[in-house]
């Protein structure tokens, strides 16, 4: 992508968080991982009540899903995804760098069937790639007891 950019890329970023008036913000809104950015609203260092508290009021009015929408139509040439997923963020990488990513090593040990459990299944979600896969079986779940319980009847069979 390039630093310039990224540059580009971030202060947008930036100023779209600036102008949204949410319930509270906090520190970190947008943080580095390996071979991507999250893109943090409320700010990664809100607390545990500030999460849900962010998390029912995206809910209600999409902040997430209006950010990235408006983020696509910004930079619809850099060749990224994004992927909303968890309570407060989403994800911005290179388009080929989402979860299916570790499929190039698991094809090589030679399972037969992979099997893939995520909540975030339905298009932009961060599990959606991977879910879909033809390589995978993919299952939607919303709890560990529902991926236990699929797990159960997996492998009773």
């Amino acid at each position: 992508m390039g630093e310039e950019k990224l540059q580009t890329f971030i202060n947008y970023a930036l100023k779209y968080m600036s102008e949204l008036t949410l319930p509270v913000k906090r520190g970190t809104f947008i943080e580095f991982r390996s071979g991507m950015i999250n893109v943090c609203p409320v700010g990664r260092s809100c607390s545990q009540e500030e999460r849900d508290q962010f998390a029912a009021y995206d809910k209600e009015h999409h902040i997430r899903e209006k950010f990235v929408a408006d983020l696509r139509k910004k930079f619809p040439d850099l060749g990224l995804v994004y992927s909303i997923g968890g309570q407060i963020s989403f994800d911005v990488f290179p388009d080929g760098w989402d979860k299916r990513y570790c499929l190039r090593y698991i094809e090589k040990e030679g399972f037969q069937h992979i099997h893939f459990f995520g909540d975030k299944t339905s298009p932009g979600g961060n599990d959606h790639e991977i879910h879909e896969d033809p390589r995978t079986i993919g299952h939607t779940v919303t709890s560990p007891t529902d991926t236990r319980h699929i797990c159960e009847q997996l492998f009773s069979k």
